[in-house]
């Protein structure tokens, strides 16, 4: 049994390379709308806008960023940020910061976030720019940042590369033994983290971070905000919302969660919607030829779960001499769920598994998933990252006999997947600091229309996420992309690209229930 691996709802960076890093290894009508007006042109200045933000952070809402060229037409640049925005004495951090200017006559900065928690945004701005728009890069300067705890920004620190190997990649039984040897593994991770991040760790929940994005939109010198968010991205943009709407100004929430569900009801959606994709797969796979899974789509997805059951009381053997367990296993499976042009790749990689009873692509696929390297070490922190922010976000329930009973209820909802979401409860054991209380209105009263896009077979963020932030918000607009994988504008078809370059760029809000 593995514990929520796949409740990354934000990897968004990694869903955009995936198809790429990938396809190396493979070798191979409408509703009435709701607003259609054009929402206000976006003012902005070269330098800051001038405010002076909240009491006792006038100095970082006046600071100038120095922007240096950091290579083929990118420059970056470190802003300063409070440590803790209630605490003006408390210290500082830092936030990293790219752009790539706009191409063409300039209407301001669109702020992207790729999700996770814990995805650098300063290495996905750089692959966004060739998949939005030409109209877009031509009126904004694309902006990417790393969040505070993230990446090149101050980030969380917590396990060593074979600590965290280890953590990763262990299996747990569900009985009273197993479960303790769980919530120790968790009580690692937070004694880890607290020792070498400090007081940081604390301070890097999601309402932090949109305060922080505040606060380089006036430096930056937007008056408005214009946001581009992916999966974890739309809940960054949704609680800027909540805590800013008259600083709204064309915000795109692409792949979205639902920010009135509770983290229980937000796990068991997700096993439901990584269940929906993987029967895709399975019933695109056995349509064609060289599938590995025979009979129905029932049948294959036995076989699935067959398989990573077997991985767990044998490992699959690999040429490194590293087995695959259960736990890497399902990584593997459920990334190239993400995107179904990698499908092709799960189908080698279930083939060699069932042919030659070895897990070396599932290997590969696993260490993609955590961002492992292959000498051992790991290439950005969004794990640690991703524990933090959701540690101070929100919790699932910890009580025994509830984790016992959400196991029930995912197992029948998910039957393939949903046991690999169980006992989230574990996941903040011993974490030294509470979850932030919110503070922002989830409906957002008084911002300006704002796009909210679902995918109708979205594994990550299922489509009623999408359904009901659009609901939530006041002022969204829902966007309907009928088709596969994580997330839609960039990757879809002309329908979704048109409609939120004309929104971004012209200011023309999409019909409300557009489907695509």
């Amino acid at each position: 049994m593995t514990t929520s691996p796949a409740s990354r709802p934000a990897r968004r960076a990694l869903a955009c390379a995936v198809t790429l890093v990938l396809a190396l290894v493979a070798a191979s009508c409408s509703v009435p709308p709701k607003q259609q007006t054009p929402v206000e042109d976006v003012a902005t200045s070269a330098s800051g806008t001038g405010e002076t933000g909240p009491e006792g952070f006038e100095d970082f809402y006046g600071q100038s960023l120095a922007w240096e060229d950091c290579g083929a037409g990118w420059e970056c640049a470190t802003a300063r940020a409070p440590l803790s925005w209630q605490d003006p004495s408390a210290g500082e951090i830092e936030l990293a910061v790219k752009r790539r200017p706009a191409s063409g006559e300039r209407i301001g900065s669109l702020l992207t976030n790729p999700g996770g928690p814990g995805a650098s945004g300063i290495e996905f701005v750089t692959s966004l720019a060739p998949m939005v728009g030409d109209r877009v890069t031509e009126a904004y300067d694309l902006v990417g940042f790393d969040p505070r705890g993230v990446g090149e920004s101050s980030p969380v620190v917590c396990l060593d590369d074979a600590a965290k190997d280890e953590s990763l990649s262990r299996d747990f039984d569900t009985d009273e033994a197993g479960l303790e040897a769980l919530a120790e593994d968790r009580r690692a991770w937070a004694e880890a983290c607290a020792e070498n991040t400090g007081d940081l760790l604390g301070q890097v929940d999601t309402q932090s971070a949109a305060r922080d994005m505040d606060m380089l939109r006036a430096v930056l010198g937007d008056e408005k905000l214009a946001y581009l968010g992916y999966s974890y991205g739309t809940q960054l943009g949704a609680t800027y919302a909540g805590l800013f709407p008259d600083k709204v100004g064309r915000l795109v929430l692409d792949g979205a969660i639902d920010t009135s569900l509770d983290p229980d009801t937000i796990s068991e959606q997700q096993a439901v919607g990584f269940e929906n994709a993987l029967r895709a797969y399975v019933e695109d796979c056995q349509a064609g030829e060289g599938c590995p899974l025979r009979g129905d789509a029932d049948q294959g997805m036995r076989q699935v779960r067959a398989l990573l059951d077997a991985a767990r009381s044998n490992p699959l053997r690999t040429d490194s001499g590293r087995r695959v367990t259960q736990t890497l296993a399902f990584y593997g499976v459920a990334v190239t769920l993400y995107n179904d042009q990698s499908w092709p790749v799960l189908t080698q990689a279930l083939t060699e598994a069932f042919d030659e009873g070895t897990g070396d692509l599932l290997l590969y696929l696993a260490d993609f998933y955590n961002d492992r390297n292959p000498d051992g070490t790991y290439s950005s922190n969004s794990t640690e990252a991703f524990r933090a922010v959701n540690c101070l976000d929100g919790r699932q329930d910890d009580d025994p006999a509830a984790m016992q009973a959400q196991l029930e209820r995912l197992e029948e909802a998910a039957p393939t997947m949903g046991t690999f979401f169980a006992f989230g409860g574990l996941t903040c054991e011993g974490w030294p600091f509470p979850a932030a209380e919110p503070e922002f209105d989830l409906h957002a009263e008084g911002a300006a229309p704002i796009v909210v896009i679902g995918t109708t077979n979205d594994p990550a963020t299922p489509y009623v996420w999408a359904e009901g932030l659009a609901d939530t918000l006041d002022s969204a607009v829902l966007l309907t992309w009928e088709g596969e994988g994580h997330t839609a504008y960039g990757r879809s078809n002309a329908c979704v690209g048109d409609a939120v370059d004309a929104y971004l760029v012209d200011g023309t809000v999409p019909e409300d229930g557009l489907r695509c």
